[in-house]
């Protein structure tokens, strides 16, 4: 994890802003989370977190349910914010993606960026890796930081587990 500082920080910051606007369109009832992908300070692609489709009535996830199977891996309801930003960026950009920085963002009820915990999202992190981008920027109490890939899908089943 590299602290970001100076003119990273200012652009950070930029695409961090982008990332919670986009968290605005979230319907989830747990957290609400946007994602922007940029490719030399271009937004190649824009994510939020939501159930798939129209399937809004699925918007309480199941995360917390002691009663799931116990080899349900994934028990949120939503399609994660980073996967709908790498998705978009496919559709748009695809020759871009490579190398690309994914900014993540989570807000508040009042619609302002939040700090993130550690990686937890393992789903995220391995789809980030398999498309090779380059980093993963969050939010924390120290700054805003950075991730390489590998490191940020490593840390994601360190702290995260399978979810």
């Amino acid at each position: 994890m590299k602290i970001l500082i100076g003119a990273d920080r200012d652009a950070a910051e930029r695409f961090l802003k982008m990332a919670g606007k986009v968290a605005l369109r979230s319907t989830c009832l747990r957290a609400r989370c946007g994602a922007v992908i940029v490719h030399n300070y271009n937004v190649i692609g824009e994510g939020f977190n939501s159930p798939p489709g129209d399937l809004e009535e699925q918007r309480r996830c199941l995360k917390d349910k002691a009663d799931l199977h116990p080899d349900v891996t994934d028990k949120t309801c939503c399609i994660p914010a980073e996967q709908r930003a790498i998705v978009d960026a496919l559709r748009r950009k695809p020759n871009k993606l490579f190398a690309s920085d994914l900014y993540f963002a989570r807000i508040d009820g009042k619609g302002r960026i939040e700090d993130c915990g550690l990686p937890y999202c393992t789903i995220s992190s391995k789809f980030a890796l398999d498309m090779r981008l380059s980093r993963v920027i969050l939010k924390h109490p120290v700054g805003l930081c950075a991730y390489n890939a590998r490191e940020y899908n490593q840390l994601s089943f360190k702290y995260g587990g399978e979810d």
